[in-house]
This record gives structure tokens, sequence and C-alpha cells, in this order.
């Protein structure tokens, strides 16, 4: 493959720089937690960007920190801007986990924490220790929120301190049973506040 040279002429060539793109991956808003009962991405509310601007929409969860000793963190969707979050989802979860101690570990399927065309929050972070040291880590993916035609896929991946100490990676993955548009995206726990953490929503390009 021949090397390009680039020299001052090439470059005082450029007559515009509208072409060079500024990265695939953009920061949309960063949500951060203090005691709360609930974190919501609204599209058109707060700077909060949830729409045709981008294909695919990737949220980030950094330190998200239970009040309640083996909290559940779990995500709803809405189409109607957050006014209902009870979008039907049909899901699938497993987990790989290891003890602290090193007195057990598996990989199993969480039949309890999927959904079949249930309007529920989904489970993200299966167990959660409250302790000072304890919290959840991820990311999750939904692709083409705005689309009216096709149902609304998601993939989260997560690790948790969980209690009694052991170690959680959750995994997963699943659909939004609407052709409406999904425009918000709630965050809670299945008991008690989130406590402490950011969520940090980005849109990413697709050329």
């Amino acid at each position: 493959m021949a090397l390009v040279k680039y020299n001052n002429n090439s470059i005082s060539a450029v007559t515009s720089a509208a072409s060079i793109p500024s990265g695939a991956m953009t920061l949309i808003k960063t949500l951060t937690a203090s005691s709360s009962s609930t974190l919501s991405f609204v599209d058109g509310s707060s700077d909060v960007v949830l729409d045709s601007t981008y294909p695919i929409y990737l949220f980030k969860f950094i330190n998200i920190h239970p009040a309640t000793d083996s909290a559940q963190f779990k995500f709803n969707l809405s189409t109607d801007t957050g006014s209902n979050y009870n979008v039907a989802k049909t899901t699938t979860f497993f987990k790989a986990y290891h003890a602290e101690d090193d007195a057990g570990s598996a990989l199993a399927n969480e039949p309890s924490d999927t959904l079949a065309n249930g309007t529920g929050s989904q489970v993200m972070g299966s167990v959660i220790d409250n302790d000072n040291d304890a919290c959840w880590d991820g990311m999750m993916y939904l692709f083409n929120p705005s689309s009216t035609t096709f149902v609304k896929h998601f993939i989260s991946t997560g690790a948790s301190l969980g209690s009694t100490k052991w170690s959680y990676n959750d995994f997963v993955a699943g659909y939004g049973n609407t052709t409406s548009a999904i425009d918000a995206v709630q965050f809670t726990m299945s008991s008690g506040n989130i406590d402490s953490g950011k969520i940090k929503l980005y849109g990413i390009k697709d050329s």
C-alpha cells in the first residue's frame, strides 16, 4: 500500500473543514445521582437528545451505588416523553459470578430477571451491595430509538460487587416491542434510591 505524504501546499489547499469528522461518539448529557429515586433522559428536556440525530445511543454507568443492600439496577422506556415508562419488552438475562473467598462460581441464566413482552422495568444489575466500597459499572446500547418501523433493540453488560462479597458480571439483551419512537429512558433501583453515581449518554454516528 502506497504512503501518502502531505506537505504545506496540500494543507494550504484545504478550503473547508466541514467534511473532517469531529469524532464518532458525542457526549450528550451526564446525570449525577444524589439519593435519587430515578434518573431520566428525556428527549428535548435539559439538553437531552434522543431522536433521529444518532442511530445508536450509548449509556455508560459509573460507580452506581445503591442505598439499599442487594438492590437491582433497572431501566424502562417511554414513547410519550416520560409520561409513562411502560414499553413492552422481551429480554434475556444471564450472569457469571465468583465468590471473593473462592467458595464458588457459576454461569447461569436468570429467568426471574427476564421479561416476556412485559411492561415492567428490566433488571440490568442483578445484585449490588450497599457497602461503601461496592457499586455497579456498565454500559447499554440502544439502537435506532427513533424508528417508526422496527422494534428497539438494546444490549447491556455490567459488573458489580454483590452482597456476601461476590463478583457479578451481568448480560442483558432484548427489544422494546413497539414501532413508536422511544424518546425517554429511566433508571431506578428495585428498592431504595440510587445513592450516588453517574450516567453518561452518548450519541454514535453510523459513518
